[in-house]
């Protein structure tokens, strides 16, 4: 079964991967283990993958780890890509996204409980870039109306990126109370926005 639908991928790409033009047919190309596929492939896209890793971890060194693990999947699970759920270059995309996070979460993990001793409570406001409107400076007044420990769970969450698991360890709080915490927290957002 697996055998015939990479078969129909090389034949739909004209079994040269230079003829197949598309993503899509590099990749069925790369599944049938055209290696010179998996070059185009590469030669065609990794300078946009790279941007995209480097604009998610923001140094060269790690958006290089990205993408080198995005294409390492590519050629061991090109196979997997089904054109009928989407486009070949969301897919590739994906992968490289889904790696450069994985990069930016162990490196967040690895600094997570770290804060100097002379540190404040509350880091500089997060938020102090959206006064210069009048929606954001609505939203930073009802922000302000709210407890400064849910405030900053929700800042965290939403601007910093930090999952409710990763809030929980950081806070050493039970995750049912940062998920309450944060929900609660935004439902007061919504009231306090008339929205």
């Amino acid at each position: 079964m697996e055998e015939d639908m990479l078969r129909r991928r090389a034949d739909a790409a004209g079994g040269e991967a230079s003829d197949a033009g598309s993503l899509a047919g590099l990749l069925g190309c790369v599944a049938a283990g055209d290696r010179a596929a998996f070059r185009r492939l590469y030669d065609l896209v990794a300078p946009r993958l790279f941007g995209v890793a480097l604009r998610i971890v923001g140094e060269r060194g790690l958006a290089a780890d990205a993408l080198q693990d995005a294409f390492i999947q590519v050629l061991n699970q090109s196979a997997r890509f089904d054109p009928a759920r989407g486009s070949a270059e969301a897919w590739l995309v994906s992968l490289v996204r889904y790696r450069a996070l994985d990069i930016v979460r162990g490196r967040r993990r690895e600094v997570l409980g770290f804060e100097p001793a002379e540190a404040p409570l509350e880091e500089p406001d997060a938020l102090a870039l959206l006064s210069a409107d009048e929606e954001g400076a609505a939203l930073r007044t009802c922000l302000e109306a709210l407890a400064a420990e849910r405030r900053r769970l929700i800042e965290l969450a939403f601007i910093d990126g930090f999952s409710q698991a990763e809030l929980a360890a950081r806070f050493r709080l039970p995750l049912g109370t940062v998920k309450s915490s944060i929900r609660r927290g935004l439902l007061k957002l919504r009231e306090c926005l008339g929205r």
